[in-house]
């Protein structure tokens, strides 16, 4: 199937030079460039559409059905008596055929799926050779067409328009169906787990255990779903501490590339900045459970605080700030940036300096888009995870002391959701409640924030 898919293709790159040639020639035959409504590359284009889209329309039906297809043909040949019965049976049975029939198996555990393979083999060697044919016609008979509709006059650059519209329109529709098929994954599982545990349970309880026994005599098998813990750590972390390492960091960061650095000093700094936004968070977990867990933990040490834990909030929130600092700077630099040269020629004209113009009339002008870079800053840290997971540790402590293990939501998710899990019981599914919570904050802190920018926007544009 993939050669002739290969063999498709190529055939269309041939039509699309084929009639993108018949169309050059269409300036001579009408005596000026005028007469010709569409330029040569739209013919072309046009052509190797109308060629490929039957073609590779029944190749992507075949490549979904096709395997199905050639399962039923090969289990109506397989004797009653060894013949898999339930689902589960079926897609083992299948599996080994395949297996066989391409090597991956050397030896055959089922006798009838031994036998099955030469079957298996013929009958999907004949469907391909069936559909290849029958793919290779529509293609002949979609070019053929095309090349009928070719002259002078022919609308091709409307005809390939309307197509590419089309095809941007199903490019935004994939997206958009892909984000509410992830949101009613996370409300009808949410739903599951709530017709077990209580919503007020869950958004009141300040336990958090969710450990369920397997058989019901054991102790502690109703499990405590009270998640204020798990948001607290949510906002201790990604909203308290992160914050206040990025904001003045990130902040004068932007003041100082904006302000105060040369062109050359700003060419470099920035990007150099912006690299912060690059590095994999699982290597700002490293650095986090390496490095600033354990200066960290000495110094609580030394402040008195002999039972310090290894893993703590403080850690995970000054590494998560430091990764967040481009986020800031970067919506600061744009927002100063954005400030009209005149109210800063205007604040030095009438003699103020050139920190008190930065404090009293860049800032305060610039406010709203610094605000919304921040908030956007703070839906990407309260969504992070390997840090939390690698320095803050898991246990839901619900305290204030920055030197004390605690958890986050998504740290929580990763938790119950690794390894094999029963998806109907509370434990798993209040893996969905959480991301359901998470994804609604983060819904409403990012519209917050948009809308705060769209304001900035409109104010200076």
């Amino acid at each position: 199937m993939s050669i002739t898919l290969v063999l498709v293709l190529l055939f269309g790159i041939g039509a699309y030079f084929a009639a993108r040639a018949r169309a050059a020639a269409f300036v001579g035959t009408g005596g000026r460039i005028g007469a010709v409504h569409s330029l040569p590359v739209y013919h072309g284009a046009f052509v190797a559409v109308a060629a490929l889209v039957p073609a590779l329309l029944l190749l992507g039906i075949w490549a979904i059905v096709g395997e199905g297809v050639i399962q039923n043909s090969v289990l109506s040949a397989v004797p009653a008596a060894s013949r898999p019965e339930t689902p589960l049976d079926v897609s083992a049975f299948m599996n080994e055929v395949r297996g066989l029939a391409s090597g991956d198996i050397g030896v055959a555990f089922n006798p009838a799926a031994e036998a099955a393979v030469p079957n298996y083999r013929a009958t999907r060697g004949n469907y391909n050779i069936i559909v290849g044919a029958v793919a290779v016609t529509l293609f002949a008979l979609g070019a053929l067409w095309g090349f009928s509709q070719l002259r002078p006059d022919f609308r091709a650059r409307n005809r390939v328009e309307v197509l590419v519209k089309w095809l941007l329109i199903g490019a935004s529709l994939v997206a958009i169906l892909t984000t509410l098929g992830i949101v009613l994954s996370l409300v009808f599982e949410s739903v599951r787990f709530f017709q077990q545990v209580s919503p007020i349970e869950f958004l009141f309880g300040t336990h958090w255990s969710p450990q369920t026994a397997i058989r019901a005599d054991q102790v502690g098998s109703t499990g405590a779903f009270g998640a204020v813990p798990l948001f607290w750590g949510t906002i201790f972390i990604g909203a308290i501490i992160a914050m206040i390492v990025a904001i003045p960091l990130g902040l004068m960061s932007a003041i100082y590339l904006t302000q105060y650095a040369d062109p050359a000093v700003r060419r470099y700094l920035k990007p150099m900045l912006e690299l912060l936004a690059g590095v994999p968070t699982v290597v700002y977990g490293f650095f986090a459970a390496l490095t600033v867990a354990p200066a960290v933990r000495n110094f609580a040490v030394s402040l008195g605080y002999a039972d310090a834990s290894a893993e703590s909030a403080l850690a995970a929130g000054l590494v998560m700030g430091i990764m967040i600092i481009p986020f800031v700077s970067s919506m600061a630099d744009d927002a100063l940036a954005a400030v009209p040269q005149a109210m800063r020629d205007g604040s030095l004209a009438m003699g103020a300096t050139k920190s008190e113009t930065v404090k009293r009339v860049l800032v305060p002008a610039a406010l709203p888009g610094i605000v919304g870079g921040i908030l956007l800053a703070v839906s990407r840290a309260i969504g992070e995870t390997m840090i939390v997971v690698m320095a803050a540790g898991l246990a839901a402590n619900l305290t204030l002391n920055p030197f004390q293990s605690v958890t986050t939501v998504t740290a929580q998710i990763v938790a119950l959701l690794t390894g094999d899990q029963e998806f109907d019981s509370p434990k798993t599914l209040s893996a969905f409640a959480l991301g359901l919570a998470l994804f609604v904050i983060t819904l409403v802190l990012n519209i917050y924030a948009l809308a705060v920018v769209k304001k900035y926007r409109e104010a200076y544009e």
